[in-house]
């Protein structure tokens, strides 16, 4: 269906927009709607910062991922002082995605942009890690996750499917790491500054969880896996590698696992109290590392991730 905007409808769309602008200025100023920082406390406790800027190895793991698969470019085009330096990552490509899933991994590289800008103006930062996001990273991992080589290689920019399913592969991560980091940190700004990340990303994994939860019993082209039994492998490797029991879970699960011991669908992953599961940043490295160890870098993090936390553990010796 082809919409024909007319002058009049351009002149109310704009009018509606001024008008939702001017009330957001009188909003601001309205004494009815106070600072939501407290007047007493410390803004940043000096060691929230290492534990922020560790979220930056994840959220330019997946600015990258997203900027490159939806627009065919990456920070280095939309905002390369966040980049800082660092190295271009290995494999980015467009992903041949169709109309639907292109506008929603736009929306989510963007949002990753403003993460990206918001912790390095907030906490500081450090140059974007190297970052492997080739087809064949994908596909080792996804081979590893169902235990033999799939023939042909899974490619994540295959298509829109494919692409999902590669997604269910990251922000996940970085939101039980969020949520992890959260009781840890001191600073009233720091808090509010992790809240504000966390709640977008629970909300990425949310729309890319049910986007495949509507699809669970579609079986993934050229294999005879359905996405349900993806999505399974995938977060029972994730529980592998980080060696701290189940805190990852499919859409589909059995109903020990589900909400209230009561459903076998999963749309969100959480725990027996319906929270959300956390990690701690070893945990993490050893997931996105690939190698179930977090001094021994790998898959997304040929070289490691930067910043004190993760630069410290790869000072010492595999565990």
């Amino acid at each position: 269906m082809v919409h024909v905007f007319s002058a009049s409808n351009v002149f109310k769309f704009v009018f509606i927009i001024l008008a939702s602008i001017e009330q957001t200025a009188v909003v601001k100023s309205n004494p009815l709607c106070p600072s939501e920082y407290p007047k007493f406390g410390v803004p940043i406790y000096k060691g929230d910062i290492d534990m922020l800027q560790f979220a930056e190895n994840l959220e330019h793991l997946e600015a990258d991922f997203f900027l490159w698969s939806s627009l065919g470019y990456g920070l280095d085009k939309i905002a390369p002082e966040l980049v800082m330096g660092g190295p271009p990552p290995i494999g980015a490509q467009k992903a041949n995605l169709d109309f639907l899933t292109e506008n929603i991994i736009r929306e989510f590289a963007f949002q990753e942009v403003g993460h990206l800008r918001a912790l390095k103006t907030t906490v500081g930062g450090f140059p974007r890690p190297l970052l492997n996001l080739s087809a064949e990273n994908f596909a080792n991992i996804f081979n590893e996750a169902f235990g033999y080589e799939l023939v042909p290689p899974f490619d994540p920019y295959r298509n829109s499917l494919s692409y999902m399913l590669a997604s269910y592969v990251v922000p996940y991560v970085g939101l039980v790491g969020y949520v992890g980091t959260n009781p840890k940190l001191i600073g009233y700004v720091s808090k509010r500054l992790l809240v504000g990340l966390m709640g977008v990303e629970a909300g990425q994994d949310a729309v890319i969880r049910e986007y495949l939860y509507e699809r669970a019993a579609k079986v993934v082209h050229p294999y005879n896996h359905t996405v349900a039994e993806f999505t399974i492998r995938i977060s029972e490797l994730r529980n592998r590698l980080a060696r701290c029991g189940i805190k990852d879970e499919g859409i589909i699960v059995p109903p020990f696992l589900g909400a209230e011991n009561r459903t076998v669908s999963n749309v969100l992953s959480a725990d027996y109290n319906s929270l959300s599961y956390s990690r701690t940043p070893p945990e993490i490295l050893r997931i996105v590392y690939g190698t179930g160890s977090e001094c021994v870098p790998g898959g997304f993090f040929p070289k490691g991730g930067n910043g004190r936390i993760a630069r410290q553990f790869l000072d010492k010796p595999s565990n």
